[in-house]
Order: C-alpha cells, then sequence, then structure tokens
C-alpha cells in the first residue's frame, strides 16, 4: 500500500484501478531493469554487446535499490541476478551474488547518497561497477578452473560506469513521475 494511503486525510477511495495503479508503480522498477536486459539480447550485431546486459542489471539494481528500496526488493535482486546468469552465460550464482552485493551497498548508504547529488552518486557507483566487475571475473575464473584475461573485466567496468550517466536521466524521470507510488 502507498504511504499516501496510511496517512490521515482525505484521499480517492481504494479502488480495483488504483489498487492495479499502486502495484504496477512498485512493479516498474524491476519491470524496467528486466525490460532492458532484453533489450540488450537483442540481435543488434554491436561490438562489445555482451557487456551491456550485465552493465543493465547493474545500474538497474543500484539505481532503483538506491531510489527505492521498497521497490527492490532482495528477492527481485536475486531473480534479475539469475536472469543475468542465464542470459549472460556466467557460472550460476555469479550474477546473483554480484546484484545481491550491490543491492546491499545501496540500500546501506541510500540515505547518505542521496543527499550528495548525481557526481558523488556516479563516482561511489564507478567504485560499486570496478568491484562488481572484478568479482565476476573473479568467481567465473574460480567456477570454470580458468585463469581468464582481465581486459573483459576493465572493459565491463568502463562501460558500466559510462552507461550510467546515459541511463540515470530517464531512470530518475521515471522515478519522479511514472514510478512513483504517492502519485497513484
Amino acid at each position: 500500500m502507498a504511504r499516501i494511503d496510511q496517512t490521515p486525510g482525505i484521499r480517492p477511495a481504494l479502488t480495483i484501478g488504483r489498487r492495479l495503479d499502486i502495484a504496477a508503480r512498485h512493479a516498474f522498477p524491476v519491470g524496467t531493469t528486466v525490460l532492458l536486459m532484453l533489450l540488450t539480447e537483442l540481435p543488434l550485431k554491436m561490438p562489445g554487446q555482451a557487456a551491456l546486459l550485465p552493465a543493465v542489471a547493474l545500474i538497474g539494481v543500484w539505481f532503483w535499490s538506491l531510489v527505492r528500496p521498497s521497490s527492490m526488493p532482495p528477492l527481485a535482486v536475486f531473480v534479475t541476478g539469475f536472469l543475468l546468469d542465464m542470459g549472460a552465460y556466467l557460472p550460476l550464482g555469479t550474477g546473483v551474488l554480484t546484484l545481491l552485493i550491490a543491492h546491499g551497498m545501496a540500500t546501506r548508504f541510500s540515505r547518505t547518497l542521496i543527499q550528495q547529488g548525481f557526481a558523488m552518486i556516479w563516482l561511489v557507483f564507478g567504485f560499486v561497477a570496478t568491484g562488481a566487475a572484478a568479482l565476476l571475473w573473479l568467481l567465473t575464473a574460480l567456477l570454470t578452473f580458468r585463469l581468464l584475461s582481465p581486459a573483459p573485466a576493465f572493459f565491463q567496468a568502463a562501460i558500466t560506469v559510462a552507461l550510467y550517466s546515459v541511463l540515470a536521466i530517464p531512470l530518475a524521470s521515471a522515478h519522479r513521475t511514472l514510478a512513483d507510488p504517492e502519485q497513484a
């Protein structure tokens, strides 16, 4: 139930349509993250397209866990990580663990970071993305029993940090309009 429904005062009746609207607004963060992940799987024949799936998954989980932790619960992050593992052909559990750690960091530091502004959020996200790429590389190397080149991990971190600045603007706009349960 939206926070507005818990405060005293005059408000619209809680009809089926309004309940569906509130539910859709709560599901919007997970839905957009999964939709963006599916869009990266389209056959666009772009060089480095495989790096977009983990980047978009991490960006979606980080952003929504930061600005609306209640709409990106750990179970949704787990399912998103599982979809990442399946879509990126990663060893099972690597994407799940990476996204759950990023989710935990975002929810832990959300109050502090939200007050700092975009530049600080992007800087902290840069460290998180670098750590996530390193963790994915390390876990993949350990679970496949192979020594992998670290170059793809560096590329993954760079593309994730660069893509965050592009996706944060429309996600922030959606956060204030489409996904806001207060406006239901």
